[in-house]
């Protein structure tokens, strides 16, 4: 089954694609609540627009990076073992976000209150850099050599691609996060959103343009470039009607702009899954890296069953939440006297 290497490529990306559009949002509101300068109640507004969700947007991160470990486990080793000092700090970033979520809400003080907030924004910025960084690394290349192994020192990863692909998704998720903000809340904080963007939508989106460009022109693709042209498209469909006050289709447009121009970033690379920078022969590719096809046969007949049910329940979620929040929702903070 030569085929299945393939297939399991193409769901890896499907994975990558939900999870920044999913987590490219709330990632963005993260950084919005704790690095921004909004009032105590437009904050939790800001957060209430997210609270139902973030927790599912993150399993696509998970998700991904479990089918890469399972389905091409010399790829998974070789990025992740050159990666080990940023992916670290992308985790104690995560936990740190996660943590500031939950517990914000628990806090006494303006000062904890505070904490809690940087810890939200920062964590969401780091997270969201690390994995841009990641992704930019996995399409554009790590200095590899012939068994796999990095060359160079703990920070040899640190290169001027992996700073593109991480500034590109933290501002695609600050303009995402504005989309959807006009999408679920109402008042003056939709109204705020509306107008920051359509004036930095095209600003914000240049990184991302410049590192699918990159890609694409160091490995020409006819598919490549029509879903390039896609992607344009979709831009230009999201600015326009953003401006025309159609919000809904606005972030719908901007969600296929992302999702034809990562199409696009994997599309140029098939069927390199791991670039070495060193030498073109020392590439990691979707046939030299997978598991036996007994085990991706297996694989696949689970995620057959498993990847509908999940798609099914988020939608669902999504469904159940999908009133706009005011301020005037959000009740005064008061104390609650524990039962126990």
């Amino acid at each position: 089954m030569e085929w299945l290497p393939a297939l399991w490529f193409v769901l890896i990306a499907v994975l990558w694609c939900g999870y920044l559009f999913l987590e490219g949002f709330d990632l963005g509101v993260g950084m919005m609540i704790g690095i921004g300068r909004s009032s105590e109640q437009r904050k939790r507004v800001l957060l209430n627009t997210i609270g139902p969700v973030w927790d599912g947007n993150e399993v696509w991160l998970l998700t991904a990076g479990g089918a890469t470990f399972a389905a091409f486990p010399y790829w998974y080793a070789s990025l992740f073992s050159a990666l080990y000092i940023p992916l670290t700090i992308v985790l104690v970033a995560l936990i740190f976000r996660a943590v500031s979520i939950e517990y914000r809400g628990k806090a006494k003080t303006s000062r904890s209150i505070k904490l809690w907030d940087a810890a939200l924004g920062y964590g969401s910025l780091v997270a969201a850099f690390g994995v841009g960084a990641m992704l930019a690394l996995t399409t554009l290349g790590l200095p590899l050599n012939a068994n796999g192994d990095r060359v160079g020192g703990p920070f040899a990863w640190l290169t001027w691609y992996a700073v593109l692909g991480g500034v590109a998704v933290v501002a695609f998720c600050w303009i995402h996060a504005l989309a959807f903000i006009r999408l679920k809340t109402d008042g003056p904080i939709r109204v705020r959103a509306g107008r920051l963007f359509t004036r930095w939508l095209i600003p914000a989106v240049i990184p991302l343009v410049l590192w699918v460009l990159v890609v694409v022109l160091r490995n020409d693709s006819a598919a490549a470039w029509a879903l390039l042209a896609v992607a344009a498209v979709g831009l230009i469909a999201s600015l326009l009607l953003g401006m025309a006050g159609k919000e809904g289709s606005s972030f719908i447009a901007l969600g296929i702009m992302l999702l034809a121009g990562v199409a696009a970033i994997f599309t140029a690379a098939f069927p390199v899954v791991l670039p070495s920078s060193i030498d073109s022969a020392f590439d990691l590719t979707i046939y030299n890296a997978s598991s036996t096809p007994y085990t991706l046969k297996l694989m696949s007949i689970v995620a057959a069953f498993g990847v509908p049910l999940v798609l099914a329940y988020q939608a669902w979620s999504y469904w159940v939440f999908r009133k706009r929040i005011r301020e005037e929702h959000i009740p005064a903070a008061h104390t609650v006297t524990p039962v126990v």
